[in-house]
């Protein structure tokens, strides 16, 4: 089954583009507190479109990405922009961070503690630390199919590293060297069949649901009206004087 004939560029273009997006976006910016001309860090930064908007409103903005191809497109968008290659445990940057944003990276992070550990290292004293993402596990998905909705979701978050991360965000902040940690949770929707794609592709490979399954559950999920909320999870903390 095809993403509909859509790269993965073209997807997360797609996606980033909506205006729920774009507003969540904006909310992380808020919540980084950050002076004009701060220095901030952006983690998983992907094709750079967060850098892009940070440095458009005044802040020193550097982004970081595991993939090569994508910091190479990031540089290709905003040539006059700095992005480096890097791990999120392992930062390829000194000190003198005023902020620190992960957005979509923490699931994918077998140790939490140790990326949280370079966010402490790389923020000044006081800096701050905004996380967020989605519980991989809790997405509501409008189907007349419950028994194969939830083989679908359960296929789709065993393999993912941490699926359920965002939900734990207050407690790994609060134990890993931040104070005034705050958590705020909003509710997107997506179109049903824009994420039920992917959905099914993942759960036939790992032989969840029968191609036959996932057709009808797709098909269903193409009907005009059908929607997929996704609580998203937004982390904030300053790191600890």
């Amino acid at each position: 089954m095809s993403t509909n004939g859509m790269s993965l560029m073209q997807r997360l273009d797609a996606a980033d583009a909506r205006p729920e997006a774009a507003s969540l976006r904006s909310r992380t910016y808020e919540l980084l507190r950050l002076e004009p001309g701060s220095a901030v860090l952006d983690v998983g930064c992907g094709a750079g479109r967060a850098v892009a908007e940070l440095s458009s409103l005044g802040f020193r903005a550097v982004g970081v990405d595991l993939s090569s191809e994508m910091v190479e497109e990031a540089r290709r968008r905003s040539p006059d922009l700095e992005f480096l290659t890097g791990d999120a445990c392992s930062l390829p940057v000194d000190g003198g961070f005023a902020g620190y944003r992960a957005d979509k990276v923490f699931h994918e992070l077998a140790e939490p503690s140790r990326a949280l550990a370079e966010a402490r290292r790389v923020l000044v004293p006081g800096g701050r630390i905004v996380l967020s993402g989605h519980d991989w596990e809790a997405l509501v998905i409008d189907s007349s199919y419950p028994a194969l909705t939830r083989e679908i979701v359960r296929a789709r978050a065993s393999v993912i590293t941490a699926p359920r991360v965002a939900r734990g965000f207050r407690r790994l902040l609060s134990g890993y060297g931040f104070g005034e940690v705050a958590v705020e949770v909003v509710t997107a929707t997506v179109d049903g069949g824009l994420l039920g794609r992917v959905m099914v592709e993942v759960a036939v490979r790992v032989g969840a649901v029968s191609v036959e399954e996932g057709e009808i559950w797709l098909t269903e999920q193409l009907e005009e009206g059908r929607l997929v909320a996704v609580p998203q999870f937004l982390a904030s903390g300053s790191a600890r004087r």
